[in-house]
């Protein structure tokens, strides 16, 4: 059975991890924690990260299914809501300008001062969960890409996949901006990459638009 939704998996796969990759608030978080407290604090940050999205896949999975059973034009709506807010993402990546690097966002290798794991969790979790902008963009991608025919198994599936994306995605931040040298690198040339991620988020929100 899950092979029939193969194509859906790959297009929602595509576009959340290209959400997830460019810069955000916990893409900040998490380099603030590795970069302040270390290492291992930074990956229980990343961890809190991915629990944290189960929050918005839970209630999105909930609200999306009632509201295709009960009101069709208000999904409509949400679907070029969703596709707009996808749009309005690249155009913001594609619009990003180097970041200065100024005196104080130099890292020191050493953290200076200690956190328990368990609050560094909790700060990934809480910087994840109480986004409204992950809200919307939940909303977006489970109502523009997601059929309405999809069972909700499977749909809970695409959501443990993405819980799992996000947190293997910021403990690979971690460990590399646990490096001062790598964390100077990507103030430097980073919004190359966040141009490159932003003009495919164009053309993917382009393609739901039109095909509406």
């Amino acid at each position: 059975m899950l092979s029939n939704y193969l194509g859906e998996f790959l297009a929602l796969a595509t576009i959340h991890f290209l959400a997830v990759v460019a810069p955000g608030p916990d893409f900040a978080v998490t380099i603030r924690q590795s970069v302040r407290f270390g290492r291992v604090v930074g990956i229980c940050t990343a961890l809190g990260i991915g629990a944290g999205i189960s929050v918005h896949v839970l209630y999105t999975l909930l609200g999306v299914g009632a509201l295709m059973h009960s009101i069709p034009w208000l999904l409509t709506v949400a679907k070029v809501v969703g596709g707009t807010y996808i749009l309005y993402l690249g155009v913001s990546l594609v619009r990003s300008r180097p970041k200065p690097v100024l005196e104080g966002d130099q890292p020191t290798e050493q953290p200076v001062v200690e956190q328990t794991l368990l609050k560094a969790f909790k700060t990934g979790f809480l910087t994840n969960a109480t986004n409204p902008k992950a809200t919307l963009f939940f909303l977006a991608i489970f109502t523009t890409i997601i059929s309405a025919t999809t069972p909700l198994e499977i749909q809970a599936l695409y959501g443990a996949w993405m819980c799992l994306v996000n947190a293997l995605w910021f403990v690979i931040v971690a460990l590399f901006f646990s490096s001062s040298r790598v964390r100077l690198l990507f103030m430097r040339l980073g919004h190359w990459f966040e141009r490159s991620m932003g003009v495919i988020l164009i053309l993917f929100a382009g393609r739901l638009i039109l095909s509406m």
